[in-house]
């Protein structure tokens, strides 16, 4: 059986990293962009980070560039803008595809695993979330209007 600990993704300093390095933990996997206009999102993000992490939370934000255009920059101008502008703390890929023939494998797994409204499965915008698990497996799909601290509940519920 698959889970998410199966995948792995390369950092934004270009590294490989394995998920299996947070086996046991819960995931909050997010596509992320720096000009959209739930970049906000941001501050909500890294706050659960904080919150949770000691309790076993692993945000990863996913940079993408598939819908408008909405993060243009290279992995230095990422850096910069979310550190800077959100002190943003947590784990980044590179720039990723969510959608499409090049999508990111991880990317492709959770669509399967969890479709979207209406039983759609592609990411319809930036900011769409995944929470996974201890066990690996998809427990939950948000869309990128639900606001980082509505998830609260759930990810009590998922570190238990």
């Amino acid at each position: 059986m698959t889970t998410a600990f199966d995948f792995s993704f390369v950092d934004l300093d270009g590294q490989p990293q394995s998920l299996d390095q947070y086996r046991g933990q819960a995931l909050l996997l997010v596509n992320v962009a720096s000009k959209c206009g739930f970049t906000p999102q941001y501050e909500g993000l890294e706050a659960l980070w904080r919150e949770y992490r000691e309790r076993g939370l692993v945000v990863i934000g996913f940079p993408c560039d598939q819908f408008g255009r909405q993060e243009p920059g290279n992995a230095d101008e990422i850096r910069s803008f979310c550190s800077l502008t959100y002190e943003v703390d947590f784990p980044l890929s590179e720039k990723i595809e969510v959608n499409g023939a090049n999508a990111h494998p991880l990317w492709s797994w959770l669509k399967a695993e969890k479709s979207g409204l209406l039983g759609l499965s592609g990411i319809k915008w930036n900011f769409s979330k995944f929470l996974v698990g201890r066990d690996g497996k998809v427990r939950e799909r948000y869309a990128p209007t639900d606001k980082p601290e509505s998830l609260r509940g759930d990810i009590e519920a998922a570190l238990g």
